[in-house]
C-alpha cells in the first residue's frame, strides 16, 4: 500500500490551518455583521438533484463525483453550497421567515483539473439571500465582498455582468434558442483562450462565421455603447439586462466601490442555473489567476424545487478559502504562534497542570510539558515553535512562591508572585 493523498486533497498541518482558520474567522464576522444567519447543508445528495439545471455539455456536470449506496440510489458529492441550499429552503419554507440571509462554510468536491488555487476537495463559504429581488441586494452583496477581503488586506477587482444581456446579444446574432446555453458557456471563455480556439468551438456548435464575428463585435463593445445601439430594442432579454446592469451601476456609485467593480459583459459563470446578474472577484494584483470569489442572482432554483405558486428570488455569493488561503499562506497570519505559555514541571507535574487550568480559565494558550524532556530541549522545541513565554515550576518556585516568565522573543525574565494570576495574565496578553 502507497500512503498519499488522493490528487486535489490535502492535509494540512497546524501552521496552515491557522491561516485558514484566521480566513473563516473573518469572513464569519463579516457575514454576521451583514445579518446571515449560520446553516449546515447534508455533502450527499441525489444525483439527479445535483444536475437537474444543466445543460448536459456542462463543465460542472462532467465534475460530479458520482456514487451510489447500497440500494443502488445514485447519489453524488455536492460541488457547491447553493444547490444543496436550494433543497434546505424546499424542505424548510414552514420553519423559516423570509426573506431568509444564510451563510455556510462547508468542503465540496469538483473531480476538476488541478492547478494553483484550484483542487478537488475545498472549502467554500457562502451567504445566500432568498425572498428579495432587484438590485439593491446584490449591491450589498458587492459591498460584502469590498468589506471581507479589506479585512484580509486583499486588494480586489469584482467582475460583474447580466446572464440576461448575454442571451439577447446572443439572440440578436440570430442564434438559435437552444444553443444559448452552449454558447454561454463558449462566451465565458472568450478571455482566456485564444481567438482561434474561440471560434473553432463556434463552429464545432454549428455556427456560421457570419454570427461568429457579430458574437466577437457585440461581446467587445463598452456598457455606454451597448445603452446607446439598444435603447430602443425589441429583445426582451436585451431590455431586461440592460436594466439590471445599469441599476446595480447605480447602487455601486452610491455604495463608493465603483473602484472595485468592473462591468464585463462575457462573464457568464459556469452555473446554468443563474438567471440575471452575475460576479465574479479576482486578486487586483494578479498574484493567482482563477477567482477567489463568485455568485450571482439565481430566481428559478428555489421557485422550480419547491413548485408551490410562489417565487423564491435568490441571490448568493461565495468565496473561495483555496484560493483566498494560496494569497495569505506566507503571510505574518502564518507565523502566529499557536500557543501563549509553554509550562515545563520540574518533578512538579500535579501543580503545573493545576496552574496551567488556571491561566487557562483566563484564555491563555497553555501547553505542559508531559515527555520530561531536559529543560535545554524544551527551550529550543519553544523556540521553533515561536512561544513566546515559557515557565518551569520546580519545589523553589512552589516553595517561594516565586516563579520566572521567560519571554523568548526578548530573551528577558520577568519575576512573578506565583498566585497573582491576574498579573501573570495581564502581562502574557499586553
Amino acid at each position: 500500500m502507497v500512503i498519499k493523498n488522493v490528487k486535489g486533497c490535502n492535509d494540512f498541518l497546524p501552521k496552515e490551518q491557522v491561516v485558514r482558520d484566521y480566513i473563516n474567522d473573518k469572513l464569519r464576522e463579516t457575514f454576521v455583521e451583514y445579518g446571515y444567519l449560520p446553516i449546515e447543508t447534508s455533502i450527499l445528495c441525489y444525483y439527479d438533484m445535483l444536475i437537474d439545471k444543466y445543460d448536459p455539455n456542462n463543465d460542472l456536470v462532467k465534475e460530479i463525483y458520482k456514487l451510489s449506496d447500497q440500494g443502488n440510489r445514485e447519489l453524488g458529492l455536492r460541488y457547491d453550497l447553493t444547490v444543496p441550499f436550494a433543497k434546505f429552503i424546499a424542505l424548510n419554507k414552514n420553519k423559516i421567515s423570509f426573506p431568509f440571509k444564510r451563510y455556510e462554510i462547508a468542503r465540496v468536491f469538483r473531480d476538476g483539473p488541478v492547478k494553483l488555487g484550484r483542487v478537488r476537495e475545498f472549502t467554500q463559504c457562502d451567504v445566500d439571500v432568498v425572498g428579495l429581488s432587484g438590485q439593491m441586494i446584490e449591491a450589498e452583496c458587492l459591498s460584502l465582498y469590498v468589506s471581507a477581503f479589506n479585512k484580509l488586506g486583499i486588494d480586489i477587482n469584482i467582475l460583474y455582468n447580466s446572464r440576461n444581456l448575454m442571451k439577447g446579444l446572443i439572440l440578436d446574432c440570430d442564434i438559435e434558442e437552444d444553443y444559448i446555453p452552449s454558447v454561454i458557456t463558449i462566451i465565458d471563455k472568450m478571455n482566456k483562450i485564444s481567438r482561434d480556439e474561440f471560434i473553432d468551438m463556434l463552429l464545432d456548435l454549428g455556427i456560421d462565421n457570419g454570427k461568429i464575428d457579430k458574437l466577437v463585435s457585440l461581446f467587445n463593445l463598452s456598457l455606454n455603447e451597448l445603452n446607446t445601439m439598444y435603447k430602443d430594442s425589441s429583445i426582451c432579454e436585451l431590455r431586461v439586462g440592460l436594466e439590471e446592469i445599469n441599476r446595480l451601476e447605480e447602487y455601486i456609485r452610491e455604495l463608493g466601490i465603483e473602484n472595485y467593480c468592473v462591468f464585463t459583459s462575457t462573464l457568464a459563470r459556469g452555473q446554468d442555473y443563474y438567471t440575471g446578474n452575475v460576479f465574479e472577484v479576482y486578486d487586483a494584483d494578479g498574484r493567482i489567476g482563477c477567482s477567489i470569489g463568485g455568485g450571482g442572482r439565481y430566481d428559478n432554483m428555489i421557485t422550480n424545487y419547491i413548485d408551490d405558486g410562489n417565487m423564491y428570488p435568490a441571490v448568493g455569493i461565495s468565496f473561495g478559502l483555496t484560493s483566498i488561503y494560496e494569497l495569505l499562506k506566507d503571510s505574518d497570519i502564518g507565523r502566529l504562534s499557536l500557543c501563549d505559555v509553554y509550562v515545563i514541571p520540574m518533578g512538579t507535574d500535579f501543580y503545573s497542570l493545576g496552574f496551567a487550568n488556571r491561566l487557562r480559565n483566563s484564555g491563555i494558550r497553555v501547553i505542559v510539558e508531559m515527555n520530561k524532556k531536559k529543560v535545554k530541549k524544551c527551550f529550543e522545541w519553544a523556540n521553533k515553535n515561536d512561544i513566546r513565554y515559557v515557565i518551569v515550576i520546580g519545589d523553589n518556585e512552589i516553595d517561594s512562591n516565586i516563579i520566572n516568565i521567560k519571554d523568548m522573543f526578548k530573551g528577558e525574565n520577568v519575576e512573578f508572585d506565583i498566585n497573582d494570576i491576574d498579573k501573570i495574565v495581564s502581562f502574557i496578553k499586553k
